[in-house]
């Protein structure tokens, strides 16, 4: 067992490896807030993976000699939670350098990623290069999200990484994991993970995205009894818990932006938003809901893994650096919303597509695992069987 400290954590902690917003239970206290309970995901589905007695936080937001003392004194090791940390707009709080410095124990990045901008070359600060450096130094390896992320550390001259993909695809320890297709005539229960907020310096083409993601969540919803499941979006939480002056108020926002007003709202969606939303603060409630589908696919990158790990199909959208490196990654079937074509299902209802995935996922699972053991941290991820080679016929 081991003591252990996180650094960027995303939400509270209860029953030891269960993570739900600060928030949860007093909505109000949260929503004019925006929190990507995505990155809770993340922290939930790490503490899942791992061997420990003793969380706390390492506060970075500013240098505290005390806090490093007692941290290099009575813990085992820092974890740096999961996410997109290394693209040109971060900004790491104040005090990360000089804590990382003092730090003596192991610093792990678990499962980080790089976000490539629409157009040009991902260009980072010297701060971020100088920080990244000093994680490879204190860990054995980086755990990275996929090829694209490793080639950005690579280039900084940061070799000892490894791609684990995301510690959510593992949550549930199953090597075994398989995704089987039923029958496509046989589902009806959808799950559409949404996201309608969008950005120009990540999108190449803000009118293709909104406009597909309208009608795409339109066509699934005349052919199945579909789920609109959101991750923290303030207009959206004010449209499911509000008073009636903030629902109000949130119809305002969204039908007054130019952007969601030419391309994305009309009469069809707003029913579909007034009838079929849903969002928790609540990571388990996220697990309960995909389980209870045949189907979960859309736009989100973390929303559909947890479907997946839960053994739910699922087909992501891919629309910026970050979800085709993820989709490549695990080989899970894409759809590229910038293709010429549109979006048809039973083009991705084929299971030698998901067989694809099922190979990859039992390939990352062994190193996400070996990715812990080489920087010697204490884990639940059981050891996967020996697969045995087909035997060949005799001549």
């Amino acid at each position: 067992m081991a003591n252990i400290l996180v650094m960027i954590p995303s939400g509270e902690v209860y029953d030891h490896d269960c993570v739900r917003w600060y928030s949860y239970q007093n909505i109000q206290r949260s929503i004019n807030h925006y929190h990507n309970i995505g990155d809770a995901f993340v922290y939930d589905s790490s503490l899942k993976l791992l061997t420990f007695d003793r969380l706390d936080v390492v506060e970075i937001r500013e240098f505290k000699q005390e806090v490093v003392d007692r941290a290099n004194a009575e813990y085992d090791y820092v974890f740096l939670r999961g996410s997109n940390y290394i693209h040109d707009h971060m900004t790491w709080p104040e005090g990360t350098e000089q804590v990382l410095s003092k730090l003596r124990i192991p610093v792990i990045a678990f499962g980080v990623g790089a976000q490539a901008p629409a157009t040009g070359k991902l260009t980072l600060s010297d701060e971020s290069k100088r920080i990244w450096q000093m994680f490879a130094d204190k860990s054995t390896t980086l755990g990275v999200r996929g090829t694209y992320t490793a080639e950005v550390l690579w280039d900084l001259g940061i070799k000892n990484v490894r791609i684990v993909g995301c510690p959510t695809a593992f949550r549930n320890r199953d090597p075994e994991l398989r995704i089987d297709l039923p029958s496509l005539d046989s589902v009806r229960n959808v799950g559409i993970t949404m996201r309608r907020e969008v950005s120009s310096h990540y999108s190449p083409d803000v009118k293709t995205y909104l406009t597909r993601h309208r009608d795409f969540v339109k066509d699934m919803s005349r052919r199945f009894d579909t789920v609109l499941m959101m991750q923290g979006e303030v207009e959206e939480k004010k449209l499911l818990w509000g008073t009636d002056e903030q629902k109000a108020e949130a119809w305002d926002e969204l039908h007054n932006n130019n952007w969601l007003k030419n391309w994305y709202f009309d009469e069809e969606l707003d029913e579909l938003y007034r009838s079929r939303l849903w969002y928790s603060d609540v990571v388990a409630d996220y697990e309960n809901i995909v389980r209870s589908k045949d189907l979960v696919l859309g736009y989100r990158l973390h929303g559909n893994l947890m479907a997946l790990s839960n053994g739910t199909p699922s087909v992501y959208f891919s629309y910026d650096s970050r979800t085709a490196e993820f989709a490549e990654t695990f080989a899970i079937p894409c759809y590229d919303v910038y293709s010429d074509k549109p979006f048809v299902l039973e083009e991705y209802w084929d299971q030698s597509l998901f067989e694809k995935f099922n190979r990859t996922f039992y390939q990352r699972y062994r190193d996400m695992r070996e990715f812990l053991d080489e920087n010697y941290i204490p884990h639940r991820m059981p050891s996967p069987t020996a697969r045995k080679s087909p035997q060949r016929k005799a001549a």
